[in-house]
């Protein structure tokens, strides 16, 4: 049943419900709360405490317009000898004169410590004179809306859905096993609903919040399966064409590992093999091959592109910024020119003529790999026999973007897809977003890597810092120094980049300071990268863009500015561009005091472990998946109800359920629809 056959429900309404992938009544009665609020009791004025919300009622006393750096209406209420601040930011004159002496208001609000004491902000509020407004007889649902629908209409919207479900016009299919319901003695799917939409007074407000209570673990179960189910048919639809057979041959694989200077770790020789039995099935292999940073996965890249040439095909290198991708083309340019692999470099930046020459070699077959950015996807690139995709850092590309390289293979075929990347994510996150995936782990450094010793030092010890580079510097190694923003920042108050190095200049005489941000062009980031890289710079000034893709072995000192305003993952990953060498390396994270309790619990994190798996744990706890994946991914997620940190426990067992419904076609696809929806087409990949 559409959406538009609720009353009241027209073209315009139903566009905004859209937005929030409502479309049908059964949606309406999924679309669920994400807290609640407590309006079925007062809370004495006296009673109140700080960062609570509550409903109080009292008279007021006196208004007055405060002006400073903003305007604002404050208004004073008192109830049994015991005073409240409100505050309004925005208002107009009419508001400001229906606050007048003697008038009862009941309000409802956070309650936060201000300047003439307790205040609430902006409180929704009510004006009476003798008759007070009734209570609230259940607590309050707050759901997700949009911007045109008020939260009050999206309550009113689900009640009609409810309304057509107590009617029998709608029904409810039960799509959970039954031996599931029993064994956790889970309600009915129409009484979990109830209980989620329409709770009564006698439920504790925290319970309901933050517990699995037996309605919601319903419905936990259910999201739970559905995603499963759809990944698995997006790991079935992405197998539907046949690869290309990459069989073992004594070519250039044999060569490559010949000539490295080096030894493969065991976990590089584990984890080759693994990619290597993908490639000689027909079935395209889509691996996500993790590895902390340093552990050595690019060199199975090229092994894989290795064999993929050695069959006839050609290779596409994906990365996400021009520096990464310049470091593959270096990487790979090393190890397979010498070979005889012509290997082909496009982005979107290149000359005309160059560009030209590039996508002739693509388009004729003799460009053997061809490494870039976006610009590897675009319409104008035709690939005369693609049959592998590597794609680094691959979190960073939206799914649409990778599809559009995907169907660069030749018409009828399907291409093997190898995915690579350094931050590590968390088993039980990899488990839910990346479950399309089959999956290895480089869990093994090269030997002669010595951890990175961490160090958080106040801003204060800054003239210490920058009396340690000097010495570093003059003794021949070289320093990175990273700045999170490029321009100066009031509200953050982080060093700039630019003002960074120009003083950084000024302070360390004979020391040569060199400068990479994002809005330089790719030949002047190229320009500063090779004159760090050859030894020209010595202390290298930037932002996160060396996060991925710099190695510079002789640069054995990083400090990170402002480090608390950075994420875990990505704070461990800049970390990484040190201790790529034999020497002893350090990593100091520069903190502006004072610090919060989570500030400091997350640096701590880092001075404790270099270890990526765990620091990347801890990231998910204290951020989520959204913050850890980056948004588009983790809307591929779109968890509505489910929460991956504190149902963890269940995937195995939601793993084995799913398995069980291919007999059950019809309620594969009722129950990707109901939790999944439209949002299926971002597992396509």
């Amino acid at each position: 049943m559409e959406v538009t056959q609720l009353s009241g429900v027209g073209p315009a309404l139903a566009a905004k419900l859209g937005k929030l992938g409502l479309h049908t009544v059964e949606d309406l009665l999924f679309h669920l709360p994400n807290r609640y609020q407590d309006r079925t009791r007062l809370v004495p004025l006296s009673a109140l405490k700080p960062k609570t919300a509550c409903l109080v009622e009292g008279q007021i006393t006196s208004t007055s317009v405060q002006r400073g750096r903003r305007v604002s209406l404050r208004v004073s209420i008192s109830h049994n000898n015991a005073t409240l601040g409100l505050r309004f930011m925005h208002f107009h004159a009419n508001q400001a004169k229906s606050f007048t002496a003697g008038r009862n208001i009941r309000c409802f609000g956070d309650i936060r410590p201000g300047p003439q004491g307790l205040e609430m902000v902006h409180p929704e509020y009510v004006l009476f004179d003798d008759v007070p407004p009734a209570l609230a007889d259940q607590l309050t649902p707050i759901y997700p809306t949009t911007d045109g629908l008020s939260l009050t209409r999206m309550g009113q919207l689900i009640s009609l859905a409810w309304l057509q479900l107590e009617q029998g016009t709608l029904a409810l299919d039960e799509l959970l096993p039954q031996q599931l319901i029993s064994r956790y003695q889970l309600p009915s799917l129409k009484e979990s609903l109830k209980q989620l939409h329409y709770p009564t007074l006698h439920q504790d407000l925290n319970q309901l919040q933050n517990e699995v209570t037996p309605a919601k673990l319903r419905l936990v179960l259910e999201e739970l399966i559905a995603q499963q189910l759809t990944l698995s048919q997006a790991k079935k639809q992405s197998q539907q064409l046949p690869a290309p057979v990459m069989m073992v041959k004594e070519g250039l694989e044999h060569g490559l590992i010949k000539n490295l200077p080096f030894q493969l770790t065991k976990a590089q020789q584990r984890v080759w093999q693994e990619v290597a039995s993908d490639l000689i099935t027909p079935a395209p292999m889509v691996r996500m091959v993790q590895g902390d940073v340093g552990s050595g996965k690019t060199v199975l890249a090229a092994l894989a592109a290795c064999r993929a040439i050695d069959n006839g095909c050609q290779v596409a290198v994906l990365a996400p910024t021009e520096i990464l991708a310049e470091q593959h083309l270096h990487s790979f340019s090393h190890w397979l020119n010498p070979l005889g692999v012509n290997v082909v470099w496009l982005t979107g930046k290149q000359k005309a003529q160059t560009k030209r020459q590039s996508l002739a070699a693509i388009t004729s077959g003799d460009g053997q790999v061809i490494i870039g950015t976006h610009a590897l996807f675009q319409d104008a690139v035709h690939y005369q026999h693609l049959g592998l995709v590597i794609i680094d850092e691959q979190h960073r590309f939206g799914v649409a973007q990778r599809h559009s390289l995907v169907k660069k293979a030749p018409q009828g075929c399907g291409l093997h897809q190898l995915v690579m990347t350094a931050t590590p994510i968390p088993r039980t996150l990899a488990m839910s977003a990346y479950g399309d995936l089959d999956h290895s782990v480089i869990d093994e450094l090269p030997p002669g890597r010595k951890p990175i010793n961490s160090v958080l030092l106040n801003n204060n010890k800054r003239a210490d810092v920058i009396e340690r580079i000097h010495l570093a510097c003059s003794s021949g190694q070289q320093v990175y120094w990273i700045c999170p923003l490029i321009e100066t920042s009031d509200v953050l108050q982080c060093e700039a980049a630019q003002d960074t190095a120009a003083l950084l200049t000024q302070q360390l005489d004979n020391i040569k300071v060199g400068l990479v941000h994002g809005r330089l062009n790719g030949a002047e980031k190229a320009d500063a990268m090779a004159r760090f890289k050859s030894g020209d710079i010595q202390l290298l000034v930037a932002t996160t863009v060396v996060e991925v893709g710099v190695d510079v072995p002789n640069a054995n000192l990083m400090v990170i500015d402002n480090a608390e305003r950075l994420g875990l993952a990505q704070l461990h990953q800049l970390r990484g561009r040190v201790g790529r060498g034999q020497a002893q390396s350090h990593c100091l994270f520069m903190y502006q005091a004072p610090l919060s309790k989570m500030g400091r619990e997350r640096l701590d994190i880092l001075r404790q472990s270099n270890d990526g798996f765990v620091i990347a744990e801890k990231d998910l706890q204290l951020r989520g998946p959204g913050e850890v994946l980056g948004t588009r991914q983790a809307g591929a997620i779109g968890l509505r109800i489910a929460d991956l940190m504190r149902d963890a426990y269940l995937l195995p067992e939601v793993k084995r359920i799913a398995a069980g419904y291919a007999s059950h076609p019809k309620k594969t696809r009722q129950i990707i629809l109901r939790w999944v929806g439209d949002k299926q087409a971002f597992a396509k990949v």
